[in-house]
């Protein structure tokens, strides 16, 4: 049996998801803006990944271990998205939903592996 449901694997996927469609969606003529996009785009596709690898693991240290890596890669994501919408002017409703999700499923993470840890 998973450690982790099938909702929480879905919610990482179209966290991947929207990912991508906000990095197609910003503008090519800008160096910054395309490397801080590219970053985003590994770190934001990295947390389903990571969580689909938490959700295989074969023991609590390893699901404590993936799910850790996908704190930092959301907190990394959470850095490149701040840079984006501070230093590089880029906004909209797509940003400031894939940031909300990113400090959410931070929370989720954080919860899940004081969780794990407690556990006998």
């Amino acid at each position: 049996m998973s450690r982790t449901s099938d909702e929480l694997r879905d919610r990482t996927k179209q966290y991947a998801s929207s990912t991508v469609r906000l990095y197609v969606d910003l503008p090519t003529q800008r160096a910054e803006v395309q490397v801080l996009g590219r970053q985003l785009l590994r770190s934001g596709t990295s947390v389903a990944a990571n969580f689909r690898e938490a959700s295989r693991a074969r023991t609590t240290a390893e699901f404590i271990s993936d799910l850790e890596t996908c704190i930092r890669e959301a907190d990394e994501s959470d850095l490149w998205l701040q840079l984006l919408r501070d230093d590089c002017g880029i906004s909209g409703t797509k940003l400031a939903e894939l940031l909300r999700e990113t400090n959410e499923l931070i929370s989720i993470f954080v919860t899940m592996v004081t969780r794990s840890k407690d556990k006998p």
